[in-house]
């Protein structure tokens, strides 16, 4: 699926880094050949794939390739991310190495929901390791169907493991923490799952696990997917949904803290980065919300009005998310402090610290 690496990327030396991306990249593509299937079976025709390499430092330090979807009328955004970073000649870092897959796909119709998904697997200078497991489902019309199909998924992806089922409960409660907006009083999605820094200590156990986890999210999705991606779309949904995404650009700019850490870390894939945005918010609404957020986040939120052109609705380019991840960094180096302002679920990570 993916078209030869336009240049050199130098893999990780670790076995276990290898591996974990061996896993990510098989998932993306798994997800990827999911989204072509209900996009054709929803009489939307074959979702066309573009993949975009990218290397850290010239590709000294690893690298990835994100899939971007071309030519549909089904989908609004979509982009799987796969990176594999490590620092095998440079002892000093803390990180030794990360492999993730990072991915967002939002619909087109407004019925049909929005999803996120986060694996990834962490190994330290002295050998120790952990998995970071994420994903929330986020409709712009929330269908209790969706999110019980969409749960129970997840749910048994838990199930094998010795007290799974309290493992998935923490999980879901450190989900509803990560993703809560408390200048709008209200939570990104209909359902979410987060386990930070997760580790059994048997790594082959835990692989089992993130693969488990990784092929429930993309089954139960693209389940979803089939019985909404087909619907026409009202004004009043369109116009909704529209709403919704304003809401999910706030909330990735303003509170995510794995965003904000993959921008602060470096500025070699901030397009990639930020892949996670839809293509279009109102930044009218947008404006509203200065008045809910605190005092120290107002500067970030006017910096991001300030990168948006005119009013209402309005695109957002390659051009305006580097300029939304310039804002974003600027903001951060003359206020460290609101940092503690993210959000953050029962473990906050060192991620920026770990590549210093």
């Amino acid at each position: 699926m993916k078209a030869p690496e336009p240049l050199h990327i130098v893999p990780s030396s670790s076995s276990r880094a290898r591996s974990a991306l061996d896993l990510t990249s098989a998932l993306q593509d798994v997800l990827a050949k999911h989204m072509e299937t209900v996009s054709i079976a929803a009489g939307a025709g074959k979702v066309h794939f573009h993949p975009l390499w990218w290397g850290r430092d010239g590709g000294q330090h690893g690298g990835g390739c994100r899939l971007q979807q071309q030519d549909t009328t089904a989908f609004d955004r979509i982009s799987i991310n796969v990176s594999g970073v490590h620092y095998d000649d440079l002892p000093t870092k803390r990180l030794a190495s990360a492999s993730a897959l990072s991915a967002i796909v939002h619909p087109y119709p407004g019925r049909a929901p929005s999803m996120h998904v986060h694996i990834s697997f962490t190994e330290m200078r002295d050998g120790t390791g952990y998995w970071r497991l994420m994903t929330d489902l986020n409709p712009s019309h929330p269908i209790a169907s969706d999110t019980a199909v969409y749960r129970s998924a997840i749910q048994r992806a838990f199930e094998p493991m010795s007290g799974g089922y309290e493992l998935f409960e923490a999980a879901v409660a450190q989900g509803d923490r990560y993703f809560y907006i408390p200048a709008l009083g209200r939570h990104r999605g209909a359902f979410h799952c987060y386990l930070e820094q997760y580790t059994s200590g048997e790594y082959t156990a835990d692989y089992a696990f993130a693969e488990r986890f990784g092929r429930a999210v993309i089954s139960a999705y693209a389940d979803c997917l089939s019985r909404r991606l087909h619907m026409s779309v009202t004004t009043e949904e369109k116009q909704r949904q529209l709403d919704y995404h304003t809401l999910y650009f706030f909330q990735v700019l303003t509170l995510d803290r794995g965003t904000t850490s993959g921008l602060l870390v470096h500025d070699q894939n901030d397009v990639g980065i930020l892949g996670s945005l839809p293509s279009h918010v109102d930044v009218d609404l947008l404006g509203t919300w200065r008045s809910c957020v605190s005092e120290v986040q107002r500067p970030l939120l006017e910096a991001l009005i300030s990168v948006l052109p005119a009013e209402g609705r309005v695109e957002v380019t390659e051009e305006i998310k580097r300029g939304l991840a310039s804002e974003v960094r600027e903001f951060y180096r003359h206020h460290p402090d609101a940092l503690a302002l993210q959000a953050r679920g029962d473990v906050i990570p060192p991620t920026v610290e770990n590549h210093r």
